[in-house]
């Protein structure tokens, strides 16, 4: 799984630190450390960490092959629903 954070955005809050300490860490009041290529393991504690950010400055790559057949659904029924809408 591969994290990226908008350290720009991140104003240091720690609730990812909090809840996925083996993935975030803050360095100091406002320095924030994380491993960008977080271990499958950690994907439950890496989406909550994701949700509590009050800025949201942290994604997940979307395109991950771990993830994989789970988006292809939802793809595959908006395609046939604008078919058949047509």
């Amino acid at each position: 799984m591969r994290l990226v954070v908008d350290l720009n955005r991140c104003q240091g809050y720690a609730q990812c630190a909090f809840l996925a300490p083996d993935v975030f860490a803050m360095h100091g009041d406002e320095g924030l450390l994380y491993d960008p290529q977080a271990e499958e393991a950690q994907r439950e504690r890496v989406a909550q960490a994701v949700a509590a950010c009050p800025v949201q400055a942290i994604l997940v790559d979307e395109l991950d092959l771990a993830a994989g057949p789970a988006w292809a659904p939802a793809t595959a029924g908006a395609a046939a629903k604008g078919a058949s809408d047509g």
